[in-house]
């Protein structure tokens, strides 16, 4: 029988012809080498923490959940080597026992490391770049089985574009990432007036190591929050306190609300100013990697863009004012945050100052309306889409936005002349391999 893939979230499936869990990357190998030899299509899937369908197809699916061993530390120069399928959660604790951690990243910690940098996660800080900028070096498996070792000394070009490449160039079996010194996080969160903490917005992602605010439709009072970076120990909250934020407020309730408001849509305005009031001052002090993560029990959909940050207040005050106007029953929160320049060439920063504008659906309830109406706003501001988050551009809309658009074209016309490892999803957004070499798999 053959054996059906969701995601995460549940709304993107596939029942691929088969599916390869190889546990070296020698077995990674032979896996990619047997679907050629078939001509059969490949992609790698890591947690499925895409709400996109990147990771779908009828060919053969690598899971790479058997390769998550930490490869080697070296202390002195702060790189460590780890394989492609080894989940973030798991990393942030490794490396705090060598006494290193991760620059920076997201508020989920459930995606593998390869997965995660090939949609162009990123956490906030407006100093800081996304996750694949802390890569320094990777491993590919190509549909040769040839294994390309790149870097920015080794075929920059196809570093750059490898680094956040959607899966179109082959399977990443390794990565070698810069990490900085172990580091503590104090996190406090403030209830602000909307109008005084977008009036601030640029302010705030400068003068802090990491910012990011959220605000739920229907209300005028954003939750800001603030991380500072130090050396000094943590000093973690007690147990209690946070499962009573992180379990009980920020899942159950929110849960429970959202189920309140699938069955009463009518009542959503009044149900997300009832969370909004039950917004407080908090703080928590912890290594880093506790603290960057937030527990997501709540099953949503989202779409997420990047537009310049100069239009960040702008496009906030647009996307609020578009769910009241049409009175549209969204009961998550837009979630505001910010990132550095990088250079990969598809990142959705690649060469400018960031602010990231994401929106949710909770499970189950129609999310087209008003995703589509984001998404026309952000288009007005350049906007390009986190590749692992629902949208509805294309090739043809896509390329105007990358200004490398054609150089990473070119490197996965040498690296996958034949389409092994496209999908209907890269088919969609990237286009064909090449006008006349493209592969309908």
């Amino acid at each position: 029988m053959t054996e059906l893939w969701t995601n995460w979230a549940g709304d993107q499936r596939c029942a691929p012809s088969t599916v390869e869990r190889p546990r070296s990357e020698q077995q990674l190998i032979g896996a990619v080498l047997r679907a050629v030899a078939r001509g059969e299509a490949v992609r790698a899937v890591g947690s499925g923490h895409s709400f996109t369908d990147c990771a779908c197809t009828d060919g053969v699916l690598i899971d790479m959940s058997g390769m998550q061993r930490v490869l080697s530390v070296d202390q002195a120069s702060g790189r460590a080597t780890v394989e492609g399928g080894i989940k973030l959660d798991a990393l942030g604790s490794q490396l705090a026992r060598h006494g290193l951690a991760l620059e920076n990243q997201g508020d989920i910690d459930r995606q593998s490391i390869a997965g995660a940098i090939a949609t162009a996660t990123h956490g906030t800080g407006a100093r800081l770049a996304n996750l694949s900028a802390q890569i320094v070096g990777l491993r590919l498996v190509t549909a040769s089985g040839d294994v390309m070792e790149l870097s920015g000394e080794s075929d920059h070009d196809a570093f750059l574009a490898a680094r956040v490449s959607l899966g179109a160039l082959g399977v990443v079996s390794a990565v070698t990432i810069q990490c900085v010194p172990l580091y503590t996080l104090r996190r406090r969160d403030v209830p602000a007036p909307l109008s005084d903490t977008l009036a601030g917005v640029e302010e705030q992602a400068e003068d802090n190591d990491h910012f990011e605010f959220f605000v739920f439709p229907y209300t005028q009072i954003a939750l800001t929050r603030r991380m500072r970076r130090g050396a000094e120990l943590p000093t973690p909250p007690p147990g209690w306190k946070r499962y009573l934020q992180e379990e009980l407020i920020e899942n159950w309730a929110l849960g429970l609300t959202c189920r309140l408001g699938r069955g009463l849509p009518r009542a959503v305005p009044r149900l997300n100013r009832l969370l909004a009031g039950t917004m407080s001052v908090s703080e928590v002090s912890d290594r880093a990697y506790k603290v960057y993560a937030t527990v997501r029990r709540v099953r949503f959909t989202e779409m997420e863009y990047a537009i310049p940050r100069a239009r960040a207040s702008a496009a906030v005050e647009r996307v609020l004012a578009l769910v009241e106007r049409r009175r549209l029953p969204i009961l998550f929160p837009l979630e505001v945050r910010f990132s550095a320049p990088d250079d990969a060439l598809l990142s959705p920063a690649h060469a400018r100052e960031t602010c990231y504008v994401a929106v949710h659906q909770f499970q189950g309830m129609e999310y087209e309306a008003f995703f589509r109406g984001v998404e026309e706003i952000m288009d007005g501001y350049g906007g390009r889409p986190h590749w692992g988050k629902r949208h509805y551009q294309s090739a043809a809309t896509l390329r105007e936005r990358y200004p490398q658009w054609d150089r990473f074209q070119a490197i996965r016309d040498r690296l996958d002349p034949g389409g092994t490892f496209a999908n209907d999803y890269t088919r969609r957004v990237l286009g064909p391999v090449s006008p006349d070499a493209a592969v309908d798999r």
